[in-house]
């Protein structure tokens, strides 16, 4: 199927797309009314309290989802990666989101409209069971979240953050370096801790070996150490 869009291209045809096995027929139905947009880093894609305009999917680039806490305070909730979903909740209930979504860095979305897409699910089951087991399993991740954030110690939370972004958006080529250069803030919001703890507890990682720093890069070099220290809590 031809597309005259590279980031529509992604989002239907990309490795994690979850249209990509979809008859050309169907693609059709979402190629007929979509958007897409490029965004620079920092650009909002939608704010929490607001009416989804459409199904968005992330073609390239790295979004992040948060909530609003306590003093106007970030909760880092999801890391996408490229051909995820965002805001898909909001968009499936019919309700205002309940989260906000940012490019992290300089990035392309599409945005497919309700009607074609709701038309698209109810003539394939195949995508709707794709579509379910995707919900299942970012409930689940959620669920882990949220005991792991109230229970852990710094250490334990900070470490499982990395080895989410590692399981997220992977590794460069020298088969180490996360593929993610999130600032110390946005690590800091991920894993519910303050700035300062964020920072302090990097150095520490990287004295004892388990991480490596370089600016805003960082490399896992005893990821079963990171793993038993995400694990001890």
């Amino acid at each position: 199927m031809f597309y005259n869009n590279p980031y529509l291209e992604q989002c239907l045809e990309g490795p994690f797309s979850l249209f990509r096995d979809l008859p050309d027929r169907e693609k059709e139905l979402l190629v007929q009314d979509h958007v897409c947009t490029s965004l620079k880093r920092g650009e909002m894609i939608f704010h929490e309290g607001s009416r989804p305009a459409g199904l968005y999917c992330l073609a390239i680039g790295k979004v992040k989802v948060y909530k609003q806490g306590v003093c106007g305070r970030e909760q880092i909730i999801r890391m996408v990666r490229p051909q995820g979903l965002i805001g898909y909740a909001a968009f499936f209930a019919g309700s205002t989101y309940t989260a906000s979504a940012v490019a992290l860095e300089d990035s392309g979305i599409c945005r497919f409209d309700r009607d074609p897409f709701m038309k698209l699910i109810r003539r394939n089951p195949d995508l709707s069971v794709k579509l379910m087991r995707m919900m299942a399993l970012e409930l689940s991740f959620s669920n882990t979240r949220t005991v792991s954030l109230t229970q852990k110690h710094i250490r334990g939370r900070l470490a499982e953050s990395l080895l989410v972004l590692l399981d997220t958006y992977g590794v460069e080529n020298d088969g180490r370096t996360i593929k993610a250069y999130v600032s110390r803030e946005d690590l800091a919001c991920f894993s519910n801790m303050t700035t300062s703890n964020a920072i302090r507890t990097l150095s520490m990682f990287a004295t004892e070996s388990v991480i490596a720093l370089e600016g805003k890069k960082i490399s896992i070099v005893d990821q079963t150490r990171l793993e038993k220290i995400s694990h001890m809590g």
